[in-house]
């Protein structure tokens, strides 16, 4: 039986590069994403149809919520907090100032409040990136293989299962979170051939079922916690990089999009690609949770 009861309809037209990263934000009832090569943040409050940018110093690949106000933001430079208030970065940290051709792409917090995070290769070749987990102390902790474009992480709703995307390598990995918090037990949790689409930002719901955004591959993905593939949601464009789950009750889901990948005469033939897209869903996700840890 679908759990998805509405089609996806755009509900803000961007036609950006490459949209990620959404996140609903409880606290200000509002949907928070990046425009990751046009270096930007954006806010959508569905209530209000409110909608607001700011400009990020470099390339951004998330902004989660932190429980001391404003958000940590995943810059190519590295960690920073970032105050809406007056749109300033205030850098915190770089896991790999070694890597200056790596970047970070994508977050997620643990139901602890502690931030995992990834890193890639901006030019999508080396096996550069990784995941991390920022420690207490502030120091960034690698946490996985190498890879050349990681996506996620994301954290079961026990937050004891961590999955994590070899987005190249078709891969969509899950891992046991040990009670020192390393990643123990990596194994393969699903994977999907190139020619389906490249598997994007994870993300998990109150079943604890994964959702997997397709690149390249006009759909979103459910995945039971078993791995079994229970829902394909098509799209009308071909690039979905990540939902996330919001609302009142949870229940609709907010999908990024992209057109990077695109020619000018496909962007011109695609023009929701690149856009913010919704719809509604009878099982809800996870309440989001502030980063206490390490900011």
């Amino acid at each position: 039986m679908s759990v998805v009861t509405s089609a996806p309809e755009s509900v803000w037209s961007l036609a950006a590069p490459l949209l990620e990263g959404p996140v609903w934000v409880a606290r200000d009832a509002a949907l928070w994403f990046v425009d990751i090569k046009g270096h930007k943040v954006h806010r959508y409050d569905p209530e209000t149809g409110d909608k607001s940018s700011w400009e990020a110093p470099a390339q951004v690949g998330f902004v989660l919520p932190a429980e001391r106000g404003g958000f940590v933001a995943g810059l190519q430079t590295g960690l920073a907090h970032f105050d809406p208030e007056t749109g300033s970065f205030t850098p915190l940290t770089d896991p790999e100032p070694h890597l200056p051709g790596n970047r970070l792409n994508d977050g997620t917090v643990c139901p602890d409040g502690r931030l995992w995070f990834g890193t890639m290769d901006d030019a999508e070749a080396a096996e550069t990136g990784a995941i991390h987990r920022l420690g207490a102390d502030g120091v960034c902790v690698p946490s996985s293989p190498p890879y050349s474009i990681t996506n996620g992480p994301a954290l079961s709703p026990d937050g004891r299962t961590l999955y994590h995307v070899d987005t190249l390598g078709g891969v969509i990995h899950a891992c046991d979170v040990a009670e020192d918090r390393s990643l123990t037990n990596r194994r393969e949790f699903a994977r999907i051939p190139n020619e389906e689409g490249y598997p994007d930002g994870p993300t998990v719901d109150a079943e604890g079922c994964v959702w997997i955004g397709l690149y390249m591959g006009s759909a979103v993905r459910r995945y039971s916690p078993a791995g079994e593939l229970l829902e394909v949601v098509p799209f009308p464009v071909d690039a979905i990089t990540k939902i996330a789950f919001g609302g009142p009750e949870l229940k609709t889901v907010y999908a990024t999009t992209a057109n990077k990948h695109l020619s000018a005469e496909a962007r011109a033939a695609n023009p929701r690609a690149g856009d913010l897209f919704r719809f509604e869903v009878s099982v809800p996700g996870v309440a989001g949770t502030l980063i206490r840890e390490g900011v």
